[in-house]
């Protein structure tokens, strides 16, 4: 089966937080949000409900793929009233015209469900992918291409190697989670205690979080 071994990073991450997947050909983008979110301490992936907004974000082809509704409706009131908005740039005040032109700018970026597109041509052409999870922690993820293959004899993703233990659910962003590991590892840190039991439940001491993902 032809797959693809992809390299997942998260960025700003020093020592680098990475996964290595392989991936079946034929996945749409909600199957891999539901890897990334597996093989970190995030709780987005299936068999859990989307808990924050994600997106993919494919610039060379002038695409978006996210979970956020909000984004897709107002895409699609866009391309029905082009007319309309047009209207609007001719009829602006001077003072607010370059937040509008920047505003309908984002909205002519096609914005596509991840239930609904495949990997497949992103991947092969592209070969480095953007995903950014949760909105208001803003983790940055690169996903790069490293290797094609056709002989994958599973029909699901498989974690095949990793590094580093990945920021649990609400921790705040990359520099709060540093400052959160710090505590958590350290016996003699005053809120040690408390970090503790803050994360129970949500992050591993190690990398028990790399598991299979099936179905």
């Amino acid at each position: 089966m032809k797959s693809y071994i992809l390299k997942i990073e998260l960025d700003g991450s020093n020592p680098l937080i990475w996964r290595r997947v392989i991936m079946p050909a034929g996945a749409t983008f909600k199957r891999l949000h539901d890897v990334i979110q597996n093989v970190t301490n995030f709780q987005s992936g299936y068999p859990h409900m989307d808990y924050h907004l994600y997106e993919f974000h494919l610039p060379e082809d002038n695409k978006s793929v996210t979970n956020n509704e909000e984004a897709y409706l107002e895409h699609q009131n866009y391309k029905k009233n082009k007319a309309m908005f047009a209207q609007r740039l001719k009829e602006m005040p001077s003072d607010m015209l370059k937040f509008e032109k920047s505003y309908q700018e984002r909205l002519k970026v096609e914005v596509r469900k991840p239930t609904g597109l495949k990997i497949d041509d992103y991947v092969e052409n592209d070969r480095e992918l953007r995903y950014t999870y949760d909105f208001g922690d803003d983790w940055q993820f690169t996903i790069k291409l490293e290797e094609t293959v056709d002989d994958y004899y599973f029909g699901f993703p498989t974690l095949l190697d990793g590094a580093e233990t990945a920021p649990p659910e609400d921790v705040g962003g990359i520099d709060q989670f540093y400052e959160f590991w710090e505590a958590y590892q350290d016996p003699k840190h005053p809120e040690h205690e408390e970090m503790r039991a803050w994360a129970k439940g949500w992050i591993s001491d190690n990398m028990i979080l790399m598991r299979l993902m099936r179905g």
